[in-house]
């Protein structure tokens, strides 16, 4: 009897102990479930910015016989706050070259983007992503619509944005190419002319502001035409900034590093005295 006793007290405490422990209801473990998955959402860029053109926009500074000596102006270096849509259009801090996964053809170095991006953090308290487009050795032409560096420039932009984020400008640099012939160089305003208004239609924003550069060198003899023609174009909110008098590299035909870190702050400067427009969304929505 006494052994059936402790086998019987053993027995229910043992149920005691089953029966008192907590039981999650399948609410509250859902709820754990998400908690335990979610993550702090990635902040993306609100200000976006188009870089587009040949390779002074891309940047060639800091490169000697094809290798870029890797120096980085502290005007240049990188900040959280700033973002570049990488080849796979993916949002990542921005770093130079800015360029190196876009312009494969030839070897990026230092190019306006990060200087222009940084002096606009300094009046702005914004997340700004760049989308750099641009490919040495282009002409006009080769960014009219239908072709493939616009249709890539498209698409790269509807990307940008498709993360939420407002377009506020295109930075040009372009016109050396076109300078190698006077045929060419005669045609460069209408083509220029055509192709901001292409730009504008596509992304559904008329009033997009777009910052040209003067080309102050050229990959022929007939510049000063091309000039001339960038200086005519009188479109609404086309603005130039001339790169006349910046430092030229031992190649005559680019900006060296600092010329490219002089020539962010000119790009900066201009936008910044055109930044009172209205700000301009591209909404992928249907």
């Amino acid at each position: 009897m006494h052994m059936a006793f402790v086998r019987t007290r053993i027995k229910r405490e043992r149920n005691s102990t089953v029966t008192e422990q907590p039981v999650m209801s399948p609410l509250s473990t859902l709820l754990f479930l998400l908690l335990a998955f979610i993550r702090p959402s990635k902040p993306h860029p609100t200000d976006v910015f188009i870089l587009a053109g040949q390779s002074n926009m891309s940047g060639r500074g800091g490169v000697h016989n094809n290798v870029w000596d890797g120096v980085i102006p502290p005007e240049c270096r990188p900040d959280p706050s700033i973002q570049r849509l990488s080849a796979s259009l993916q949002w990542e801090e921005a770093h130079e070259p800015l360029h190196a996964d876009i312009d494969v053809y030839g070897v990026c170095g230092v190019g306006p983007g990060m200087s222009f991006a940084k002096a606009v953090r300094s009046r702005n308290v914004v997340m700004m992503g760049l989308v750099p487009c641009a490919v040495g050795s282009t002409s006009i032409d080769d960014w009219s619509k239908g072709g493939k560096l616009y249709g890539t420039m498209i698409r790269r932009v509807q990307a940008a944005v498709s993360w939420g984020g407002t377009i506020r400008a295109v930075l040009w640099y372009q016109g050396e190419k076109d300078a190698i012939s006077e045929e060419l160089a005669r045609a460069y305003r209408p083509k220029m002319e055509r192709f901001v208004g292409d730009l504008r239609g596509d992304l559904g924003l008329p009033s997009l502001l777009l910052i040209q550069v003067a080309i102050a060198t050229g990959q022929g003899p007939y510049k000063d035409i091309v000039r001339a023609a960038q200086k005519a174009i009188q479109l609404p909110n086309v603005v130039t900034v001339d790169a006349l008098g910046l430092q030229i590299a031992e190649d005559h035909v680019h900006l060296t590093t600092q010329a490219q870190v002089q020539l962010g702050k000119m790009l900066a400067s201009a936008y910044m005295a055109h930044s009172t427009a209205s700000p301009q969304v591209l909404s992928t929505s249907p």
